[in-house]
């Protein structure tokens, strides 16, 4: 059991368990914040070892026509399963969070020195270079945040919030779209 628990998981290994917890949120089992943090740590995880726990508090699926539901007297119009948002590939991951990091940076950096090249052309030298009181303290407090934030998984926790707000959207689409067709029947 050791040696399984220090195997690296797939992404279908945590696909799996996503999808776990999202069928126990939709059941209620789950609140928002409990799922939010288990599905951050479900993509977080790189080996079988990392995802023991997730699920061991939530009883194993139940098929629909077996599950002891309340009946409401007439048959409830059911929308076919959302499928699950997919994890983005690990690679684009890192480089979407640099990017959302690094991105206002470049571009006020670009505008600043795009100004000062203008003032220095127009004067006809070169004049004090003013835009590093711009770049460098705001570059050195973005280097700590890119170092910590890499660091600690902070673009692997992003992505899982991401993906679960992407999920819950689709499935409330979906829902308004069941709840329209069964207003319709009725009519």
């Amino acid at each position: 059991m050791e040696q399984r628990d220090r195997m690296r998981a797939a992404d279908s290994d945590r696909a799996a368990v996503a999808e776990r917890l999202r069928r126990a949120l939709d059941e209620g089992r789950l609140d928002l914040n409990e799922y939010d943090d288990r599905l951050q740590r479900t993509y977080a995880a790189k080996t079988y070892g990392d995802l023991n726990g997730l699920l061991d508090d939530l009883p194993a699926p139940v098929a629909a026509d077996r599950a002891q539901l309340a009946t409401t007297g007439g048959p409830v119009p059911v929308a076919p399963p959302t499928p699950a948002v997919p994890p983005p590939p690990p690679g684009t991951v890192v480089r979407d969070w640099l990017r959302e990091t690094w991105g206002a940076f470049f571009s006020t950096v670009g505008i600043v020195v795009g100004i000062w090249a203008i003032t220095c052309v127009m004067a006809g030298e070169v004049n004090y270079f003013w835009p590093g009181w711009v770049a460098g303290p705001w570059g050195v407090v973005l280097l700590v945040v890119t170092v910590s934030g890499l660091a600690n998984g902070e673009p692997q926790r992003r992505a899982a919030r991401r993906a679960a707000r992407e999920q819950a959207k689709a499935e409330r689409r979906d829902r308004r779209r069941s709840e329209r067709s069964g207003e319709q029947e009725t009519a």
